[in-house]
């Protein structure tokens, strides 16, 4: 059998007559840009967070760009960030002028090692930036804390962690402010790049929707130099449909990362832990195992997809081989990265299909 690491199309197809008549009304109105079908999609994400204001804007990357330019953040700053995610989390501190501070990851979430981040803290830092990576939640408490303490702004990046949540309270309302991602891939996603920023800070979200609108509250009434960071009308209509079923897509992945626990009980390799009090919404379902490449290859010829997240750690990657860093320097995420496979996950995916998963990485350790 067959088992593709995402299938869009399925996702599609079962909610295909909704979509194709948010998609014709667009067309329809040609409401292409901003106008009424983002202006939904906002209210339904901010009703969905439970914060105040939610700020549409292109893509995920872009969110976290602005929310710091918002903040003031820039030359000569220095933002703390965890030695594992998609480099969007480090470049975006770059792009505004700021330096990126690494910190190793906890070796049983893989989030930020909190334990970690004061040794990391100087005159310079500004602000800090969880990942709830593949959608397990990091430990805001202790970040929030260590924050307060230094006075430093906290912005999670919540590009993987829709739903996510700490004791009840969604990831997202921690912090000062959130980034989000609905790349088409996500739990939430669109037909394309798209984003948003989320916060209880009206003065922050007045500016983060001037920069992402070109300076302008009112058009041609330019207040300060932004950018064009727009949700398209389009996307902005497939979320307004898509988000009605959130809950219960995150539940089924829930419930297929459950399943896929059971299966993999005996083998020798390592599943996802979650914290007390923390609900993990399982984006990617990744295992640990000592022989990742040779499995990987295994399971392809088997005709199961499978992918890697991700195979460098941030501080190895080429873009920072100026700073010269060591794997001394981050230990766990340097091992971490050598040994990561996420295997299928998605809310369509069958037992039938988790089974075949499970069965192939089975004969591959016998």
């Amino acid at each position: 059998m067959a088992v593709p690491f995402v299938d869009l199309l399925a996702q599609y197809q079962s909610i295909k007559a909704e979509i194709d008549t948010a998609i014709k009304n667009v067309l329809s109105q040609t409401a292409f840009i901003g106008g009424k079908y983002v202006k939904e999609f906002e209210k339904l994400f901010q009703e969905y967070t439970g914060l105040k204001h939610v700020i549409a804007c292109a893509n995920g990357t872009d969110s976290l760009e602005i929310l710091m330019q918002a903040y003031g953040i820039g030359d000569g700053d220095e933002v703390i960030v965890p030695a594992v995610s998609w480099i969007s989390t480090s470049e975006s501190v770059s792009f505004i002028g700021a330096t990126p501070i690494f910190v190793d990851i906890d070796a049983v979430n893989y989030t930020i090692d909190v334990d970690l981040i004061e040794k990391k803290i100087t005159a310079k830092t500004k602000a800090i930036i969880p990942v709830h990576l593949y959608g397990n939640p990091a430990d805001m408490i202790t970040i929030m804390a260590i924050a307060k303490k230094h006075n430093l702004i906290v912005i999670e990046d919540c590009a993987q962690s829709h739903g996510a949540e700490i004791n009840g309270k969604k990831v997202g309302a921690f912090g000062n402010a959130a980034s989000f991602s609905f790349y088409p891939g996500k739990n939430l996603g669109a037909y394309g790049d798209a984003g948003a920023m989320a916060t209880n800070d009206e003065d922050i979200a007045v500016r983060s929707r001037m920069i992402a609108n070109h300076g302008q509250i009112e058009k041609h009434k330019h207040l300060i130099e932004g950018r064009n960071s727009r949700m398209d009308g389009l996307h902005a209509a497939v979320l307004s449909v898509k988000i009605k079923y959130l809950n219960n897509w995150t539940l089924k992945r829930i419930q297929n990362a459950k399943y896929y626990h059971g299966l993999f009980e005996g083998i020798n390799v390592h599943v996802p832990r979650v914290k007390e009090g923390n609900k993990h919404v399982f984006h990617l379902y990744v295992i640990v195992t000592e022989k990742r490449d040779e499995l990987k290859k295994h399971l392809e010829s088997q005709g199961i997809e499978t992918a890697i997240h991700y195979p460098t750690a941030l501080p190895f990657l080429d873009a920072y081989a100026n700073r010269k860093f060591s794997k001394e320097d981050f230990p766990v995420a340097f091992q971490f990265t050598s040994k990561i496979l996420s295997i299928p996950m998605y809310p369509e995916l069958t037992n039938e299909m988790m089974t075949e998963v499970a069965i192939a990485v089975k004969k591959f350790h016998e």
